[in-house]
């Protein structure tokens, strides 16, 4: 099956077994498809050196970037774009039309989604609604201790802070204009979760997979194992279907087996650092979205990933001789 369907991961950085998965898929079908990747500087981006073609792009927040970036995926017949940041969401939602009617899927749930995952007091509210129980929020200036603080706008474990009585409340974490404070959930009874799930054209969830977070490190998952415990029913009773809501998003929440307590913490309605190991598992994401969107089927719920895969990882090189 011959045909020109190009894919771009834009804002790509150091995602290369995420770009090497789509070129795996898509080879399965055509021998003349390719992934491109965006970068503002594509020299120093890993994944963007091992990718068939990496496009500069200016900043996010730019003017010019919708602009750029339409016109790059128009000129290289591209089909899907995966965003990977957090800060290109937004503004890759409220353009979603322009590329659709250039026959250009861009991977990103609905706006008012969007927004409620960029903004993690929307965020507590939109969990709470589906059924799923959040960190009480506490008054800074309370007594009750130990309590968690965390930009309500915060990625890459930025600016987190555990706080075990009144003296740890530095004028820094008091006066800092985004922090919200919560109740404290203890890692020590409770197990720290991510959970991939895709959703299909028609907003239904496809596949779930809870990967238990071992180690971590710079905010990704570096240990882990796949569980197929009770969040798999929890998530899909309640997340079963979400208008509006399409491709890779990933849950973070804390679990106690105990009594089956869930605590949604937060949502990033994009592919998840830790990833890798959903795809090892057998949940291939890559493969979901081109039956989708180049074969033109549709998807039914499946779970025939597999339980207690581990995942260990450690750092790797791009050597690339310069003349």
């Amino acid at each position: 099956m011959d045909m020109v369907f190009n894919v771009l991961i834009s804002s790509v950085g150091k995602r290369v077994k995420l770009v090497r998965f789509f070129q795996e898929e898509l080879k399965k079908i055509t021998a003349v498809s390719k992934v491109y990747t965006t970068e503002m500087n594509p020299r120093l981006s890993p994944a963007a050196v091992i990718s068939d073609g990496c496009f500069k792009v200016p900043r996010v927040t730019s003017n010019e970037y919708i602009d750029n970036l339409l016109e790059i995926c128009i000129s290289n017949n591209i089909g899907i774009i995966i965003p990977t940041i957090d800060t290109e969401l937004l503004i890759l939602a409220e353009n979603k039309g322009r590329f659709e009617k250039q026959g250009i899927y861009v991977m990103v749930s609905d706006l008012s989604f969007v927004q409620a995952c960029r903004d993690k007091r929307n965020t507590g509210i939109f969990l709470s609604e589906h059924g799923i129980r959040v960190p009480a929020l506490r008054d800074k200036y309370g007594d009750r201790f130990p309590m968690f603080a965390k930009p309500y706008d915060g990625s890459l474990s930025k600016d987190l802070y555990i706080i075990r009585d009144k003296e740890e409340l530095t004028p820094e974490i008091l006066n800092h204009p985004k922090l919200i404070f919560m109740e404290y959930i203890d890692k020590n009874v409770y197990k720290e979760f991510t959970v991939d799930m895709y959703y299909g054209k028609d907003s239904k969830v496809k596949s779930i997979v809870p990967r238990e977070r071992i180690e971590i490190r710079a905010g990704e998952i570096n240990k882990g194992y796949t569980r197929k415990n009770y969040l798999v029913q929890f998530l899909k009773e309640r997340l079963g279907y979400l208008p509006g809501v399409i491709g890779c998003i990933c849950i973070q929440l804390f679990y106690r087996d105990s009594d089956d307590d869930v605590v949604g913490i937060e949502i990033n309605p994009r592919f998840g650092g830790g990833y890798p190991l959903s795809y090892y598992a057998g949940a291939n994401f890559p493969e979901y979205m081109i039956r989708e969107y180049v074969l033109g089927e549709t998807l039914d719920y499946t779970d025939t990933w597999k339980n207690n895969t581990l995942m260990l990882r450690y750092d790797s090189e791009i050597i690339v001789h310069e003349e």
